[in-house]
């Protein structure tokens, strides 16, 4: 195992800063999750810390070596993809035992290294297969068995649930925190999908425009982002923002704040109450999600984005109602002119 440190990265495409003065430390062990919109810069950085893109300015380690200038197989690492990559023409078995047959390593290190992998991923059933008879999941698994062979000091995962459908991706989720937990290496994941992110990290880095917002443990994140970005990016569905100016909301004095431009409360924290002088907000519903577990109600309060009420179970309340509803004061959040969390 090996940390990892970034001081004052940058990387440039000619004219275009992409990447602007990240400063970042990874522990030993840590599962860090990069997380972000199309564009932010996340992948990009995985692809520095592999070697596959140079750093243009600051510096990389690994524990205390600087790396900038190695290959990427001096490296000592393995990287997962979004597409498997799995030759198609080769089994299960010796899918996951290329690399060291390559590096022309024992047969009897090869078999020992390839039981461990497939044990751990429960692919031993699977070991005479060709990849086309595979499904996704299970693709996906021989290719992080593949990375588990090597052995390596760190883990670097590029979106690798993307192409899964959505009961593989909670499936394929729980493989890569198990993983973690036993093999215990350090894993950098690349997603822009927050539910990954909450449910797999150690800490999340949150990265906007090429440039970190905010670093955290995931319920740090949720219960304190220090910024709207931040803030409505984390969550599902998201926080809700209502601008101080805006006729439907009735908050108590003691809620209020002289430099709060906009309030943020998250659908969970609300609950709904009559449409009456005690509500905080009135909005007529114009869509009802039922999901069984949950209902959702999208209010219209004469903003531009509907106001999102998450209640628990099932609700029979319907379109064109007017509800009001209750914000938890201890939870809702407070962002002054420049986007940024008021904390006193």
């Amino acid at each position: 195992m090996t940390g990892i440190t970034l001081n004052q990265v940058n990387k440039s495409f000619g004219p275009i800063h992409v990447l602007k003065d990240i400063n970042l430390q990874f522990g030993a062990g840590e599962f860090v999750v990069l997380v972000g919109p199309s564009g932010c810069g996340k992948s990009t950085l995985l692809r520095m810390i592999a070697g596959l893109e140079t750093i243009s300015s600051g510096d990389l380690l690994f524990g205390d070596e600087r790396v900038n200038d190695l290959e990427p197989r001096e490296r000592d690492i393995a990287m997962v993809f979004q597409s498997y990559a799995l030759y198609p023409h080769m089994s299960v078995e010796r899918n996951l035992g290329f690399s060291l047959e390559i590096r022309k390593r024992e047969l009897a290190e090869k078999k020992e290294k390839t039981a461990k992998a497939s044990g751990i991923l429960g692919l031993n059933q699977l070991l005479d297969r060709l990849p086309k008879a595979l499904s996704g999941g299970q693709r996906q698994r021989v290719a992080m068995g593949r990375a588990i062979v090597r052995d390596p000091q760190i883990f670097l995962f590029d979106e690798p649930l993307s192409n899964l459908d959505a009961s593989l991706r909670i499936e394929m989720r729980i493989e890569i925190a198990k993983l973690h937990h036993k093999l215990k290496t350090t894993m950098v994941y690349v997603t822009h999908d927050q539910v990954e992110a909450m449910t797999l990290a150690d800490r999340i880095v949150v990265m906007n425009a090429g440039r970190v917002e905010q670093v955290g443990s995931p319920l740090e994140l949720y219960k304190n982002p220090t910024n709207l970005f931040v803030a409505g990016f984390l969550g599902s569905p998201k926080m809700n923002f209502v601008d101080h100016e805006d006729k439907a909301l009735n908050l108590p004095k003691a809620s209020l704040h002289p430099d709060a431009k906009t309030y943020g409360i998250r659908p969970e924290h609300v609950s709904v109450t009559n449409a009456d002088k005690a509500a905080h907000l009135v909005g007529t519903i114009e869509v009802v999600e039922r999901l069984g577990s949950d209902t959702m109600f999208y209010l219209n309060h004469g903003a531009q984005n509907p106001f999102v009420v998450r209640v628990a179970g099932i609700d029979e309340t319907n379109v064109g109602e007017k509800i009001g509803v209750v914000f938890q004061q201890d939870n809702l959040h407070r962002f002054d002119q420049s986007s940024n969390a008021i904390t006193a």
